[in-house]
């Protein structure tokens, strides 16, 4: 049996096949992104769209599709012509940051984490769709005219090519928007948003029926982050993978039970919904991973990611050169926008091999972060699993390991978001199931914890760090 699954990310669309137990990716093309002011991110959503089709067409016939999409990305179209009335509005993106903070000072927190166990942030959907119905004017005519959609990608994408307007509860609930308990959408919370019930999209499980593109059935779809848990083969409470791309995100099971930290930046999220039965996992972000190393790459301080292996000096941090990958700003646990990246402890003699080694760094210390707060909240059992293409650096997976003092499993398969969204979708594939039950522990390379690694590293950066806040 021949499965697609689909990896439409923030910087590529991927298609993989999965058949007779193998993977492999078919097709890949990256799209454009685009900076029209500071703080703003956005992509063409028909360019999006025409490399989806692209990466159909690569796959070729199949027996079931499944989709993977970015969380909070967003946009609005035409329910008539389906015609995109705005541009997707990425979820780095922080044009509402005065939205959100007239909210925060409003006292609107309590309602957004006690419904949609979301704190008020410019990363989630919200305040983008809002911002779309006050500052778009043809968003605002189709409102009027009764044929405004508002809606994450994937529902953009659905609509278009199976002419379903649905998206499925993992992305729903990365919006504010759902209630995290009854798994609708909340008429109080979008009521505080301003945003119409009407122009959402139905909320469906993640594995069910979708629609069909060229009569092929659309058998799954979910956030990409939940799809990479499935494909690591995460399946049971305290299982935990971190995916390191644009961002990291960092995402622990904990089954029926709804993790609430936002405090500690730790936030509950649906890992899938399958027959009705939801399934909750606590999700800690780092904002700039892969792309703090693309940064670096065009400021000329590497060149490939053979560069990235080994370093023949010691630790950067242990030679007191610490770098802050706060580029959009500051995650778990700290959730401050204003914060800045910050380079500490430079001297005539620092050179370009040491400033890619501190932002190698910089990565592995804030993931840490996270992981010591999830570790606080969930009992993470076994391995970390980690994928992506930070993670393809032995060096980084070396020193991730040391701060954590605990082991490290790399991937052996890279494409684990395109890999669990097909798994979705193939009917009798290794799947997760209601109340639990693990599949073949997928492969990975183990990388334990060495003996150089101390607090001293921890509590450096933690201070690098508390420098970076309250920049902007």
């Amino acid at each position: 049996m021949k499965i697609i699954g689909l990896d439409q990310g923030t910087t590529s669309t991927r298609a993989l096949v999965l058949e007779d137990g193998n993977a492999a990716i078919v097709h890949a093309v990256r799209h454009a992104q685009k900076y029209p002011r500071p703080g703003w991110v956005e992509h063409d959503p028909l360019e999006l769209l025409e490399n989806l089709r692209a990466c159909l067409a690569a796959a070729g016939a199949a027996a079931a599709i499944g989709l993977a999409n970015q969380g909070e990305s967003c946009l609005a179209w035409d329910a008539v012509t389906k015609a995109p009335l705005s541009p997707v509005i990425v979820w780095q993106d922080n044009r509402t940051v005065d939205m959100i903070a007239r909210l925060n000072a409003a006292g609107a927190q309590a309602e957004t984490l006690a419904r949609a166990g979301l704190p008020l942030d410019p990363y989630f959907s919200a305040s983008k769709l809002a911002w779309l119905l006050q500052e778009n004017s043809e968003a605002a005519a189709a409102r009027k005219a009764g044929r405004l959609c508002l809606g994450t990608t994937d529902a953009f994408f659905l609509h278009h090519l199976t002419g379903k307007f649905v998206t499925d509860a993992t992305t729903a609930s990365r919006t504010s928007l759902m209630n995290l308990h009854t798994g609708a959408w909340d008429s109080e919370l979008c009521a505080l948003f301003g945003v119409p019930m009407k122009c959402l999209p139905e909320i469906r499980d993640s594995v069910g029926d979708f629609g069909a593109v060229g009569g092929v059935p659309v058998a799954a779809s979910v956030v990409d982050q939940q799809a990479a848990l499935v494909g690591h083969g995460c399946w049971a409470p305290g299982d935990a993978k971190i995916t390191f791309g644009t961002g990291a995100f960092a995402l622990a099971l904990t089954g029926p039970a709804v993790v609430r930290r936002a405090d500690r930046g730790l936030l509950p999220t649906v890992a899938w919904r399958i027959a009705g039965e939801t399934t909750y996992a606590v999700e800690g972000g780092v904002y700039d991973a892969g792309s703090a190393l693309d940064w670096a790459r065009q400021l000329g301080l590497f060149e490939g990611f053979e560069d990235l292996n080994r370093f023949e000096a010691a630790p950067a941090i242990a030679r007191g050169l610490a770098f802050v990958p706060a580029l959009s700003g500051l995650a778990c646990p700290h959730w401050d926008r204003s914060a800045g990246a910050v380079w500490i402890g430079m001297s005539a003699a620092t050179g370009r091999r040491d400033m890619i080694q501190s932002v190698l760094e910089g990565i592995a210390l804030r993931a840490a972060e996270v992981i010591v707060e999830m570790n606080a909240q969930v009992a993470i059992t076994g391995p970390i699993r980690v994928d992506g293409g930070v993670a393809q650096s032995d060096y980084f997976v070396q020193f991730l390991a040391d701060v954590l003092g605990r082991e490290v499993m790399r991937m052996d398969f890279g494409e684990l978001t395109a890999l669990g969204c097909a798994q979705l979708a193939g009917p009798g594939l290794a799947r997760p199931q209601p109340g639990g039950g693990r599949a073949a522990q997928a492969s990975g390379r183990m990388f334990k914890p060495g003996t150089a690694a101390g607090s001293g590293w921890v509590a450096r950066f933690s201070d690098a760090v508390a420098r970076s806040k309250n920049w902007r």
